[in-house]
C-alpha cells in the first residue's frame, strides 16, 4: 500500500500562467503557492519560514485557475506530489522539477481586490 497526497493553504506568488497543450489541446495552469510556518527559536524569538510549492491542474480544473486565481488569494490545494525530468535549455544537463498536481481546490479568504461577499469568500471548486 501507497500514498501521494498532498494538501496545502498558502497565498498565490503570481497570477497563473495557462496555456494550452499542443497534442491534447487541454489547457494546463501552472503557480506558485507560498505557506508560511511561524515557529519560537531557540532563544524564544519568533521566526517564520516560507516555502514555495509549484502547482499544476490540469483541465477544467485549469480553467477553474484561470478565471478565479490572482496574486494574492489564498487557496487550498489537494492533489498529489510528482517529479519531471527535463533537459535545461542552455545545453548545461537534465534538471529535475517537483510540483504538485491539483486534484481538487477550495477558494479561501477573500479576492485580492478584497470586494468579496460571504458567499463568494469559500468557493468549493471540485476536479
Amino acid at each position: 500500500m501507497s500514498v501521494n497526497k498532498v494538501i496545502v493553504i498558502g497565498n498565490l506568488g503570481a497570477n497563473p500562467q495557462v496555456r494550452t497543450l499542443p497534442n491534447s489541446g487541454q489547457n494546463v495552469a501552472n503557480f506558485s503557492l507560498a505557506t508560511t510556518a511561524r515557529f519560537k527559536d531557540r532563544n524564544g524569538d519568533q521566526q517564520k519560514r516560507t516555502e514555495w510549492h509549484r502547482v499544476v491542474a490540469f483541465g477544467k480544473l485549469a480553467d477553474t485557475c484561470q478565471q478565479f486565481l490572482a496574486k494574492g488569494r489564498q487557496v487550498y490545494v489537494e492533489g498529489r506530489l510528482t517529479t519531471r525530468q527535463y533537459e535545461a535549455k542552455d545545453g548545461s544537463g537534465t534538471r529535475y522539477r517537483t510540483e504538485i498536481v491539483a486534484l481538487q481546490m477550495r477558494l479561501l479568504g477573500n479576492r485580492a481586490n478584497g470586494n468579496a461577499s460571504k458567499a463568494q469568500a469559500s468557493d468549493d471548486i471540485p476536479f
